[in-house]
């Protein structure tokens, strides 16, 4: 941390402590599952509407979102713009469904459907999809602080991680909640700050932003073309985008957990709307930071190749072999080591943690619940004392973060957080959401034909997602639509498949 100014050292180490702080005041509740899976109830839903939004908003926006349209255009927000269909779907039925059945275990319903199998199938999706997000957001964190700092990515990957699963073991689900509502106010504070000070670096403000935006294409939503699903248009971010927002709003264990923490079902439902009102105008500051970034860096191309260099030299490679989209992670980094004044730079680096820190937070209490509910529970010990379930929470809580950790070290050296994200979510995800349509929707599809579904689904899925490794000979059993179709197809497999075959067997009956 030498690098750094005291004052900016001063504000992240406040923040952090101030982090742990709030755990250790919840840790005096946190004396049963009920409070450390539920926070009892008592959530308000503007807070849990907050919290929500703190999640979405993690450090795969704050990094990934600017270096997307740095290197693109503004594509991806197609996906805020979906998601309003998605949160309409989930206020109106999946929030009824699951206060109604006041199961805490987003998957309990599948065991009632489809039996043991399916529960615990859908439980190991969203770890693994958890794992992913998790992995990536460390990333994202260790990149910027690196370049801020010279610190070894993995280094930082620890220390953060330390001090986010010591907060989440400490407080359970109050606690997370609570300083997610604080961090989404930070992490809207920093965004609107760098955006700011782009803005102010540039000779002519927003003027030249919006005419080097317009001039190369950088406000660009994609192609509109409904017959193509083989590149990134439109319609397949759009898409992509409901499907991967109706599985977090609809099944996803980090939501549908905190559906329960609120007083009741028409706080619940609110939450989802406040969500969405926050995200989709925040998530478009973000997109216009990468943009002010690209058109900043057009004016300075004396710092664009500064940065290229950089990258060429970490990859191995030729600088003039890179594209914007190769470095586009690392030009709000460098922006900041640059240009943002002492100070406004700590708050900004704490801005990114707790992007970072709500999301992993999260995802670590709710992999916690579906382990001792899903597994732990269901297969190992059937009557657990109330003293060993919280101490199964406690270690599958740091177990999980631990993993985490070592998934962000694995990540080291890829493209883009945001593709990666997105890519691995589409696998994971598909799978579990056709189960789960197909267990709510389809009343007359049994056991036996959500086996059949499920193994069809991820046959697909498997086939999307890797015959691109097929040798040159095989090259006509590639799959030629866009990655980000697998989950949308991988859902639909399954839902379609198993309503096909319960009329088959019917019919035959």
């Amino acid at each position: 941390m030498n690098a750094l100014p005291l004052i900016d050292i001063s504000v992240i180490v406040l923040y952090l402590a101030g982090m742990i702080a709030i755990g250790i005041y919840f840790s005096r509740k946190n004396n049963s599952t009920e409070q450390f899976t539920k926070a009892s109830g008592h959530i308000p839903g503007w807070a849990l509407g907050l919290s929500l939004y703190a999640t979405f908003l993690s450090s795969n926006t704050f990094l990934g979102v600017p270096g997307k349209a740095f290197g693109a255009n503004w594509n991806a927000f197609v996906f805020s713009l979906s998601m309003p269909f998605a949160a309409w779907i989930a206020a109106k039925y999946f929030v009824p469904f699951y206060r109604k059945t006041g199961e805490i275990s987003a998957y309990a319903h599948l065991e009632h459907r489809f039996g043991p199998w399916a529960r615990t199938y859908a439980m190991v999706c969203f770890v693994l999809t958890q794992l992913a997000r998790m992995g990536s957001i460390f990333f994202g964190i260790a990149l910027t602080l690196q370049a801020l700092t010279g610190i070894d990515m993995r280094t930082i990957m620890v220390v953060s991680g330390v001090c986010i699963i010591t907060y989440t073991m400490l407080g359970g689900m109050e606690a997370v909640i609570w300083t997610e509502v604080a961090q989404g106010i930070i992490k809207t504070i920093g965004a609107i700050v760098v955006l700011g000070m782009v803005v102010y670096e540039m000779k002519n403000g927003f003027s030249d932003i919006i005419a080097i935006g317009n001039d190369h294409g950088k406000f660009s939503l994609g192609s509109f073309d409904l017959t193509n699903f083989s590149a990134s248009t439109f319609w397949v971010i759009f898409l992509y985008g409901f499907f991967i927002n109706l599985n977090n709003f609809g099944i996803d264990q980090n939501y549908v957990q905190r559906y329960h923490t609120a007083k009741n079902e028409k706080e619940a439902s609110r939450s989802i709307w406040l969500c969405v009102y926050w995200y989709v105008p925040v998530s478009l500051v973000f997109f216009f930071i990468g943009t002010a970034l690209f058109a900043y860096f057009q004016q300075h191309p004396e710092l664009a190749s500064a940065v290229r260099d950089q990258v060429a030299f970490e990859k191995g490679v030729p600088a003039s072999t890179l594209q914007p989209a190769d470095y586009g992670d690392k030009v709000l980094p460098y922006f900041m080591v640059t240009k943002v004044p002492s100070g406004l730079l700590g708050l900004i680096i704490a801005a990114i943690l707790s992007a970072a820190m709500s999301t992993i937070s999260s995802g670590m209490n709710s992999s916690a619940t579906v382990f001792l509910k899903d597994i732990y529970q269901r297969y190992i010990n059937t009557h657990v004392t109330p003293r060993k379930e919280m101490r199964v929470l406690y270690i599958s809580t740091a177990t999980v973060g631990i993993l985490a950790i070592v998934t962000g070290i694995v990540m080291i050296g890829v493209k883009s957080i945001l593709d990666l994200w997105w890519q691995l979510a589409g696998i994971f995800a598909g799978g579990m959401l056709g189960l789960f349509l197909l267990g709510m929707v389809s009343r007359k599809s049994g056991n036996t034909t959500a086996k059949l579904a499920t193994l069809i689904g991820i046959l697909v899925i498997v086939w999307m997602s890797f015959s691109h490794l097929l040798p040159e000979q095989y090259a006509f059993l590639r799959n030629t639509l866009h990655i980000n179709m697998v989950i949308v197809i991988g859902t639909l497999a399954i839902f379609l498949s198993g309503i096909l075959l319960s009329r088959i067997k019917l019919r035959n009956a």
